[in-house]
């Protein structure tokens, strides 16, 4: 993958607010589906405009696109970046919802998220206390086809001098892959963090992205 070019492409969704609108749904994502095979942000507006320019719901839809077209590359971006390390096996099937690669034989699902205010305490407290954030972020981010409780690592954004704007740091690619080379060249299965869900042992992590 070319990262400086994928960087390039994300970048230019971040002069437009970042605004959902709504809930992440099943109905919008199948009228958006198309961001999967759009590559070009460029080809992405002009989509939108196609597919809903006449639609009374357009200013939703193309927030939801835009948003949706963002998260999916840069994580296709994330994701790659795992898969070219040596100590990373990719998952042989790229549609399962919950396996993305293997990290010393051990499955993850991986998701990129911004330091969410609704966990209601400061980075340094959830820094001293990752499992009881990674406990809030299995419980309260996911919805309908996206919610698993299965091993999962965690890159958590963190902007420090614009708090309104850690969704930005998405499209930073290349310092991203920086951060996953320390923590894949560091990774000690040990220091996993083990979780119960319905009877069943989950092991999940967090890399902290603070720029």
């Amino acid at each position: 993958m070319d990262y400086k070019r994928l960087e390039k492409e994300l970048k230019k969704r971040t002069i437009f607010n970042y605004e959902w609108g709504r809930k992440q749904t099943d109905e919008f994502d199948k009228r958006t589906n198309f961001i999967y095979k759009t590559y070009s942000f460029k080809t992405l507006l002009e989509k939108i405009e196609l597919h809903f320019g006449k639609d009374k719901r357009k200013n939703d839809l193309k927030n939801y696109t835009l948003n949706r077209w963002f998260n999916f590359w840069s994580a296709k971006g994330v994701e790659t970046i795992f898969c070219e390390h040596q100590k990373v096996k990719a998952h042989k099937n790229s549609y399962n919802k919950f396996i993305d690669f293997y990290i010393e034989n051990i499955p993850f699902d991986h998701k990129t998220t911004v330091f969410p205010k609704g966990f209601n305490k400061s980075v340094t407290y959830a820094q001293k206390h990752p499992k009881e954030l990674i406990i809030w972020l299995y419980k309260n981010q996911s919805s309908q086809q996206r919610q698993h409780f299965k091993n999962r690592l965690f890159i958590v954004l963190i902007d420090k001098n614009h708090s309104k704007e850690h969704w930005k740091l998405k499209a930073e690619i290349n310092w991203l892959q920086q951060l996953i080379s320390t923590y894949l060249l560091n990774f000690d299965r040990a220091k996993l963090v083990e979780l119960s869900f319905d009877n069943k042992l989950v092991f999940a992590d967090i890399i902290w992205a603070i720029k």
